[in-house]
Formats: C-alpha cells, sequence, structure tokens
C-alpha cells in the first residue's frame, strides 16, 4: 500500500522534528527518556486520590522499591511471563511532566522507522488536545480518520478492519470531553456518523473495531474515568530514583565543580530533592542554581519551592542578557512594564484554570484574560519557558504552562497582586477586605476543604510568596502593591491551630510545608529531639506533635521499608497521626499497640489507595473483634489492595470469630486481583465451621493463599476434613498449613492423610506441633507419604506429641525410603 509507506514516512518526519524541537530546548524529559519513556512499571488501576501529585510524588520517592515488573515502552501490549491472555488497551498514567507524551512520540517515531511493533499496519494518535476542538462535531470512526489524516483519504472500512491498528489517546486529563461510558450508545459500525463521545467511549470499550489496540495515557487524579473493566494492563511511568536525579545535573554540565554544589545544596533541602524526581523540576533547578551560583552577589540560594520558582518566573521573564540590575540597592532584577502586565495576563489565565484543573489552552481561554495571541510577547521569548505555544499534532495551535507547578505559582503571584473579591477562590471575602492575614487563613481552610489536594501547592506558593524575603525578589512586580506589614505569626498560629484539629493526615502534611515556606520549624524541631534523645515512646505527644512526627518521617532521606508503631508509642491515637508513614512503608507492624475496630476503617482506607505500597501488616494481639474486621475486610476487596501477608486480625473476641473469618473470606473471595499470599490467625477462636469458610475460600481458583496459619484456634479433628478437601483441590496453591497447639488428635490427622495421599496435593510444609498425635496418627501419615510418588511434602513438624517408639520407627523409615522428599523432620 502505497499510502502507508507514504504515511510511515510522514509520521518519521513529524516525529523527528518534533524530538529536534524538544532537544534544543533543553527539554529534560528527552534528555533522560531512558528512565522515564523507555521503562514503564506495570502498577495498579487508577483508585481514590485525595492527594496532591507532589503528595504522589513524596510516595514514590520515600517507598521503597515495589515489587512491579518493568517492561519496556515498546513492549506494552505483550503478555507477561506466564500470561497468555492478549493485551488491547492499556491505560498509561504519571504526573504531570513525568514524561508520557514523549513516550508515546518515541513509540510512534520508533515504529515509523521500523524499530518495533512493526506487526501493526497504523498507528494513530489522537491527543485530546486536539480532540476538544471537534467537541460538538458528528464523525464516523472512517471520517475521523480522514480528517486528521488527509494522507489516509484511500484508506477505507473494509481495509481499517482487516488492517491491525493502534489508536492513541494522549492526555485523558486533557480531555474537554464529558467520555459518557455509562449512558452513551452502543455503536459498532465505523461507516456511520454519531458523536464524538460515543465513538471513543465504543473504541475504547471494545464495541467499535474490536480488533484495535488502544492506548491511553493520563495523570493519575483523571485516569478513573476510564471503567476498570475496559482496561487489559495499567502502566506507570516513575520520575527519576535518587542516582538519575545526580546524573541528570552531571550529564546537563561539564563544570563538575558546579554540578557538585547544586547536587549538595538541591540534596540539603529536602523537599527540593523530592520534586527532582520530576525531570521538568531538575530542569527548572538546573536553570536556577546555574546562573546563583555563577554570580558572586546573587544573594541566598532557594531553599523552598517558593524561593526556588520565584527565580525561575525572574530569570525567564528578563529580556536580553542583562540578567542583573545594580542600580538599586535592593532590586535583583529590573523587570520590564511591558512584561509585568504579561504575567499578569498569564497569572489570571493560570488562576482561573487551576481550579477546574485545566492544563491546555486555546486561542478563546487567552482572549478572556486580555491576552491577544497575536501579540509579539507571546512569542518572542519573553516567557518562552514559562508559557509556550505548540501544534497539535493534526489541529490548530494550543497554548500551555511548561508545567503544573508554574501554573499553580503563576496562579498564586496572581492571588497576591490581586487580592479582591473578584479574584479569589474564597467567594465569602467582602470586596472591601483589607486584612491580609484573615485572606490567608481563609485560603487555608478552602485549600483544606479540597477532597483532590488540588489546592495544596497553590496555598505554599501563596504563603511564601508573602514572605518579605520573596517580595524583595519580586520588587519589580509588586511596586506599589507590596504588603505593608504582615504579621507571619498570625497565620502561622492558625496553621498550627489547624493542625490540632482532627484533619486527614494527607492535608496536616501540606499544613507542615506551608509552616516550611513561612520559615517555621518549631514543632518539627521539637519532635526531632524527642527522636534524638531516644525517648519518644516515654512521652506524651500531642496531636499537633503526633503530626510533625508523621512530617519529621516523611521528609527524612531514610528509607521506612518496616514501621513499628511500638518504637514511637503503643497508642491507637498515634497510629491514625501516622497513617501517610503507614502507607510508605511495606511493613506495618502494630503488634500488642491496643488498636481496637476504631482504626480499622483508617486501615482499610490505606489499602484502597493506588499509592499505598503496604505489602505486609502485623494486627496481632490487638482487640479488633468481628466488627473491626469486617470494616477492615472492605480494603481487602478493592483490586488496588497490594497486601500479600496478613497476620493476626481477629484476636480480642474469643467468640464468634467464625464471623471474622467469613468477612475475610468474602472479601478475598469477592477481589479477583489479591495479592494476599500468607494469612496468619492464629490465636483465635474461628471454630471448625470458620476453617470450613477458610477452606472454601482456598478451593476458589482465584484465591491465591499460600500460607495458611491456625496455631492455637481450638480447632478439632472435624476441620481436618475440610483441609483435606483444598488439599486434593487442583485449584488451591497451599503451599504451608500450620495447625500447631489443636486438639486435632489421631481422627483428625487421618482425615488430613486423605488429602496428603492425593497427587493434586501441593503442600511443601505441615506443622502438627502440639496436636494430641500419637502413634496411630503416625501411622497414618508414614503410609500416605509412601504411597503418593508425587508427594512435594519438605518439612515435617510433630514435635511436642505422643507418638512413641514406634511412631518414631515409622517415621524413621519413611525417611530412609527412596521415594521420600522430607528433608526436615520435627
Amino acid at each position: 500500500m502505497k499510502y502507508q509507506h507514504k504515511y510511515r514516512c510522514n509520521l518519521k518526519k513529524k516525529f523527528e522534528c518534533v524530538f529536534e524541537g524538544k532537544a534544543k530546548q533543553g527539554n529534560p524529559v528527552l534528555l533522560n527518556k531512558i528512565y522515564t519513556e523507555l521503562y514503564i512499571t506495570k502498577g495498579g488501576t487508577g483508585g481514590i486520590n485525595d492527594e496532591h501529585e507532589v503528595r504522589l510524588i513524596e510516595t514514590a520517592t520515600k517507598s521503597p522499591a515495589v515489587q512491579d515488573t518493568a517492561i519496556q515502552c515498546s513492549d506494552i501490549f505483550e503478555p507477561l511471563a506466564g500470561e497468555t491472555a492478549p493485551i488491547r488497551t492499556v491505560l498509561t498514567k504519571g504526573v504531570a511532566g513525568i514524561g508520557k507524551t514523549v513516550s508515546v512520540h518515541k513509540f510512534i517515531l520508533d515504529w515509523a522507522e521500523g524499530k518495533g511493533n512493526q506487526d501493526i499496519h497504523f498507528i494513530f494518535a489522537f491527543p485530546f488536545r486536539d480532540l476538544n476542538l471537534m467537541k460538538g462535531q458528528d464523525y464516523s470512526l472512517i471520517e475521523l480518520i480522514h480528517h486528521f489524516i488527509p494522507e489516509l483519504k484511500e484508506l477505507g472500512s473494509a481495509e481499517l478492519e482487516r488492517c491491525k491498528t493502534l489508536f492513541i489517546f494522549d492526555g485523558l486529563d486533557e480531555s474537554r470531553l464529558p467520555l459518557d461510558f455509562k449512558n452513551n450508545q452502543s455503536w459498532f459500525d465505523v461507516t456511520k456518523t454519531t458523536s464524538l463521545d460515543v465513538l471513543l467511549t465504543n473504541l475504547i470499550k471494545g464495541n467499535l473495531l474490536p480488533s484495535a489496540l488502544i492506548w491511553v495515557t493520563s495523570r493519575p487524579a483523571a485516569a478513573g474515568q476510564i471503567p476498570p473493566e475496559c482496561v487489559h494492563q495499567v502502566t506507570e511511568i516513575r520520575g527519576f530514583n535518587d542516582p538519575q536525579k545526580e546524573e541528570y545535573f552531571r550529564k546537563r554540565f561539564s563544570n563538575q565543580d558546579l554540578v557538585n554544589r547544586i547536587i549538595t545544596h538541591v540534596k540539603s533541602t529536602r523537599s527540593l530533592y523530592i520534586m527532582c524526581h520530576i525531570p521538568v523540576f531538575c530542569w527548572i533547578s538546573a536553570i536556577v542554581l546555574e546562573k546563583l551560583f555563577g554570580n558572586e552577589n546573587s544573594g541566598e540560594i532557594p531553599k523552598t519551592l517558593t524561593q526556588m520558582y520565584t527565580h525561575f518566573i525572574i530569570f525567564q521573564s528578563s529580556l536580553k542578557n542583562e540578567k542583573y540590575q545594580k542600580e538599586r540597592e535592593n532590586e535583583l532584577y529590573n523587570i520590564l512594564k511591558s512584561d509585568r502586565e504579561f504575567l499578569l495576563k498569564l497569572g489570571e489565565l493560570a488562576f482561573r484554570n487551576l481550579e477546574t484543573g485545566n492544563l491546555i489552552f486555546y486561542e478563546e481561554d487567552l482572549k478572556e484574560c486580555g491576552i491577544d495571541v497575536s501579540e509579539a510577547s507571546v512569542y518572542s521569548g519573553v516567557c518562552t519557558e514559562i508559557f509556550k505555544e505548540e501544534c497539535g499534532l493534526y489541529q490548530r495551535k494550543v497554548y500551555c504552562f511548561v508545567h503544573l507547578s508554574v501554573q499553580e505559582y503563576l496562579a498564586a503571584l496572581f492571588s497576591v497582586l490581586k487580592r479582591n473579591k473578584k479574584y479569589s477562590f474564597i467567594k465569602q471575602i467582602a470586596a472591601h477586605t483589607e486584612n491580609w492575614s484573615d485572606f490567608l487563613n481563609k485560603s487555608v481552610d478552602q485549600a483544606l476543604q479540597s477532597k483532590n489536594g488540588h489546592l495544596d501547592l497553590y496555598l505554599r506558593f501563596l504563603l511564601g510568596l508573602s514572605m518579605d524575603s520573596s517580595q524583595s525578589l519580586l520588587y519589580g512586580l509588586l511596586t506599589e502593591r507590596r504588603i505593608r506589614s504582615f504579621d507571619t505569626d498570625k497565620t502561622v498560629q492558625y496553621i498550627k491551630k489547624k493542625i490540632r484539629e482532627n484533619l486527614s493526615p494527607e492535608r496536616t502534611i501540606n499544613l507542615f510545608h506551608c509552616l516550611n515556606e513561612l520559615n517555621d520549624n518549631s514543632l518539627v524541631e521539637e519532635v526531632q529531639g524527642y527522636l534524638s534523645s531516644g525517648n519518644l515512646s516515654n512521652k506524651h505527644l500531642s496531636p499537633a506533635q503526633w503530626s510533625a512526627l508523621a512530617f519529621v518521617l516523611l521528609m527524612s532521606d531514610e528509607e521506612l521499608d518496616v514501621f513499628d508503631l511500638k518504637k514511637y508509642i503503643r497508642s491507637e491515637e498515634g497510629l491514625l497521626r501516622l497513617l501517610p508513614v503507614v502507607k510508605i512503608s511495606k511493613t506495618a507492624l502494630l503488634k500488642q499497640c491496643g488498636l481496637t475496630k476504631r482504626c480499622c476503617g483508617a486501615l482499610s482506607s490505606v489499602l484502597t489507595l493506588n499509592s499505598s505500597h503496604l505489602r505486609e501488616l502485623d494486627l496481632s494481639d490487638n482487640d479488633l473483634q468481628d466488627s473491626g474486621v469486617k470494616i477492615f475486610s472492605a480494603g481487602l476487596r478493592t483490586k488496588h489492595c497490594k497486601l500479600d501477608t496478613l497476620r493476626s486480625v481477629l484476636l480480642g473476641n474469643k467468640h464468634g470469630t467464625e464471623r471474622g473469618c467469613d468477612s475475610l473470606a468474602s472479601a478475598l473471595r469477592s477481589n479477583r486481583c489479591s495479592h494476599l499470599r500468607e494469612l496468619d490467625l492464629s490465636y483465635n477462636q474461628p471454630g471448625d465451621s470458620g476453617v470450613k469458610l477458610l477452606s472454601d475460600l482456598l478451593e476458589d481458583p482465584h484465591c491465591k493463599l499460600e500460607t495458611l496459619q491456625l496455631i492455637q484456634c481450638g480447632l478439632t479433628g472435624r476441620c481436618c476434613e475440610a483441609l483435606a478437601s483444598v488439599l486434593i483441590s487442583n485449584s488451591s496453591h497451599l503451599r504451608e498449613l500450620d495447625l500447631s497447639d489443636n486438639d486435632l488428635q489421631d481422627s483428625g490427622v487421618k482425615l488430613l492423610s486423605a488429602g496428603l495421599g492425593n497427587k493434586h496435593c501441593k503442600l511443601d510444609t505441615l506443622r502438627l506441633s502440639c496436636c494430641c498425635v500419637t502413634e496411630r496418627g503416625c501411622a497414618f501419615l508414614a503410609s500416605v507419604l509412601l504411597s503418593n510418588p508425587c508427594s512435594h511434602l519438605r518439612e515435617l513438624d510433630l514435635s511436642y506429641n505422643h507418638p512413641g517408639d514406634s511412631g518414631v520407627k515409622l517415621l524413621s523409615d519413611l525417611l530412609e525410603d527412596p521415594h521420600c522428599k522430607l528433608e526436615t523432620l520435627q
């Protein structure tokens, strides 16, 4: 097909130009694409998200490495090892500026150059920023392709259905289409005209052109717009790890002395170092710190996000090469009046669209804020790295800020310069309000009311810009608008008051970042003193101090692979305040901490968070009771739960814990994505009926449990019949069973032996210590193990029983048999 070859050549030229342009701009994502685009890590689907992306970044950089599978970007449609199900739809997530679009472009360029995925005949890339321009228009799928790609006018519907095609929808978070998957009518014909929204939803669902591959990219907050059942594989692009952050700076600069100074400074300020997880922030930091370290009179080197972005905005707003002006003692830069007015217009654009979450702007959006697209300042380089013009792949020009954080900064700057009712998020502020402290307090309240934390970074910038140090830097912008007497203490005290309230841990953590912007670290320093003294567990911490402890642990440079609450205090209040720390830990040890069912809802919510990396949870010796277990089990039901080990969640209710087993079994059975491999219910009273419920779960082919521990659970031999049924089930994954310290007796062992003698039994470890087993029980075990050449049993524990000499002899003879695979016998 001649037009197919022509189409490939055109794509190759187009994306070669795209990459050349990005390279000229020093685009950090491109310069380091090996880290951000070629390797995409398989992750969970978009879950409950009540955090700003900066918090997601902090979680990602703090959490220990998780055991997800790293794959090359070119292989995203290939099934993983051991999987055979075909992958039709892939959703790739990543925070703003992490490299999603560059990954898409590289994928297409490699295909056009013949380097990968050559089994695909056509790749159609439809960015949402282009699709937005067609909202309200009707097309058939074939007409949509012809509209975007005129050189494929010869491509007919029959050929489209016969060829292997890939549709890429980049930037779901930028979509202004409703994407009503629930209510849109089903559509199956590629030649019939309908709304763009119906086309897209049916294409993604697989109703329309079911043979086509689909790739959607999105920021995490918007990923949930696509129903999980429509997605076959979710991947995630993750930013720089610590070594890659340093490598970025070393590759960018040849002056190693400068590189070492930059790295030392960035690492000395944890908030800056964490943000370098995003390649764009590495680029911003490199621009600012190169200039400041290269000038002896540059003043204070930025230590907060506000200071870093203030320097960045000033640098990018400067005209000519004359960056520093020395005519005025207190003025670092002289920003021309035209530049100041343009920045104000950009600030208004940023502010208006922050609430709605718009990152992409069109000509009509600019006009609403008084920006004339024909103004030379848009194109001249005044703000080319703050606000830039881009050409869509197929449509007219679009505009965007270089990163979401730049938009948030300019929105805060606009609030500082235009603080009144008309321009405020806080509608309750009267037009005559002049008290700046009241305005900031209301801004704090508004940010705390946000369900997804979308105003968190805006608030940090707003507070940082209220400091005298920021106003000095921005003197050229502020002129007469400078705040005359700002009382920092009033806002600090108001934030501390909020910290003492019963806020969500995530909102509280952001308030500590706000205090940092206001240069107040008193609460943090108190807790750091307790930690240094080593007697924190003896202290009675206030709620504010508990929150400060959580902030200290989150912002430390130590990985929290294991979080042991007893190191700090055995307190339910402490646990609830330290939930953000639990979330970033791989293992949480909460044994004997006086927990009750009150904490179960909070722990359940941690399991539902896609950003949680919790794999192992020990709740032994706590009074959770069946009602608490039922609440906790809701988290086990979610597909986002990554827990693989759970220990003793039922202890505390000595009667009726069968109900707790029922809650657990029901939750795990309903979650076909469950990762749980080990369940320890030792020292409870589930009863034989509770074990029957667990046995039914273990026979479910979707249950992945490999280890079940039921030590001292008041069981009798009657439970062994249900467990034997598990052992003979071909769908069971059980490998280790511990029934120690239960009154099983020989009758129970006889029942259990029926399962051990089955060829489908996969058990390799069986512990029956202190189970009232005699010679008869040993005879049952020896007989079935000798008769089953397929037995996998490697470890058998019969300690603290009564086998007698004859029983010991039977077991010894068993070990001498060449077919016996036992390696450990106790």
